[in-house]
């Protein structure tokens, strides 16, 4: 790989020869393809075809062998399962972690993931969090809503709620509507980042890098969460992540949450097989390598290098917000730090006025009372490319469910003599080529 020049010396700068050397010998190495299923749409011994073991610290997670035609596959499209990388599944292991964990001792009500498209960590959280529980998905970019929105109703599930907002609309918006009645439990702030975890798998990550562009995005990253934090009760739990490497996006920035902010940091407790690393840069090298003489480590960062483990670049730290919620502390509420909050938030969400907030629809797919219709394999991919079929003469007429393997896929009005097919056209399958077939047989 080509790599940016200042790169290398940017990352020698901050890190150990060594470290350095096996990023860039993990970087020339070839990315894996890894799925998630969805364990309320197949059974748990279900296993795919091409699959070359499960992903360590998620168990609903597997790699494959090789890369299929996704698309071509009616299960993806009905939500059985999700292609997500298997690094930034690790959230699944942090947030089983947090749940049944002593500092996180209040039931857990409303949960955010702040930064949301196209779905796939808010999927995963949606899997692990009670049915009870609340999940609001955000994205700020309107196309890039829409697209979450899909994987949120593919998905399926009825306590979740899809916005397209700014964080600082949110945080304007608590108590004010239906969808943020409260200050949220937890949140998921994966910011916007330079991309240096993706460069295996997108050009672009490679060509936008450059100091002053991570600068940048530290930054951002700090304004955002900022933004964001006085929509976390007091004691819940930020969940940051990026697809970076580097201490500025990284480990400087959530030491500042924790500084700036008024959170502590809490360890993540991981398996040395694993190939986690922790705190990256030069000064900890000693603190580094006595963790990993441990049968359990516990990282306040954890880092994903490729090469390292079977994933791409990744980083994730847990911090919980200071005070409790039983007092949701005044004092603290009123400090000077937090008073200067309120008001850039105040500004920022235009003061008294209706927030800027906006829901999509995520029950586009379902008729909890329609007769369901089972398609063949041929049939479904032609439903989803929004082709007209003939349903069994024995079809009722009206609004019916369309499933493959018994999972809904979405609606047709059965007229009789013909159905209309009321997929939406936004989401239809665009290629005449793809050769039907199902990774779950």
């Amino acid at each position: 790989m080509q790599l940016p020049k200042d790169f290398d010396r940017y990352f020698r700068e901050r890190w150990r020869d060594e470290d350095v050397a096996a990023l860039m010998a993990g970087l020339d190495g070839e990315p894996s393809v890894s799925i998630r299923v969805n364990p309320k749409r197949l059974p748990s011994e279900a296993e795919p075809e091409g699959a070359d073991g499960r992903v360590p610290w998620c168990p609903e997670g597997f790699y494959l062998k090789q890369r299929p035609v996704f698309t071509a596959d009616p299960l993806l499209h009905a939500g059985a399962y999700y292609v997500q990388e298997a690094s930034s599944m690790f959230l699944a292991h942090v947030v089983r972690t947090i749940l049944h964990s002593s500092f996180f001792t209040l039931r857990c009500q409303a949960v955010l993931d702040l930064c949301a498209a196209p779905g796939g960590k808010s999927t995963l959280l949606r899997s692990l969090l009670p049915d009870d529980c609340r999940l609001v998905s955000n994205e700020p970019n309107r196309v890039r809503a829409q697209v979450l929105a899909e994987n949120m109703a593919k998905w399926g599930h009825p306590n979740v709620v899809v916005t397209q907002a700014y964080a600082a609309d949110i945080a304007h918006a608590i108590g004010k509507t239906e969808v943020a009645q409260r200050p949220f439990d937890l949140i998921l702030a994966d910011v916007p980042c330079s991309g240096e975890g993706m460069m295996r798998k997108e050009a672009e990550a490679v060509a936008q890098w450059s100091p002053s562009f991570v600068a940048e995005c530290a930054a951002l990253q700090r304004s955002i969460v900022s933004d964001i934090w006085p929509a976390l009760r007091a004691g819940g739990i930020l969940i940051y992540s990026t697809c970076t490497f580097n201490p500025e996006e990284d480990e400087e920035n959530v030491e500042w949450i924790a500084r700036e902010l008024g959170a502590e940091m809490i360890p993540i407790p991981v398996e040395p097989s694993w190939g986690i690393r922790g705190d990256m840069r030069k000064e900890r090298e000693i603190q580094d390598i006595r963790a990993h003489q441990s049968s359990i480590i516990n990282h306040p960062f954890c880092h994903f290098l490729p090469g390292q483990v079977r994933g791409e670049g990744f980083f994730m730290a847990v911090l919980r917000k200071h005070g409790s919620e039983e007092s949701d502390s005044e004092d603290d509420a009123e400090s000077p730090k937090a008073l200067k909050r309120k008001k850039k938030d105040k500004r920022k969400g235009n003061g008294d006025a209706a927030p800027a907030l906006t829901v999509l629809p995520t029950d586009v797919l379902d008729d909890a009372g329609a007769p369901r219709v089972e398609l063949s394999l041929e049939e479904a991919i032609r439903y989803l490319q929004r082709e007209a079929l003939v349903l069994p003469a024995e079809t009722p007429r009206g609004i019916v469910q369309v499933c493959f393997r018994g999972q809904r896929l979405g609606l047709m009005k059965n007229l009789g003599t013909r159905a209309n097919n009321l997929y939406p056209k936004e989401w239809r399958i665009r290629s005449g080529y793809a050769i039907p077939h199902t990774l779950f047989a």
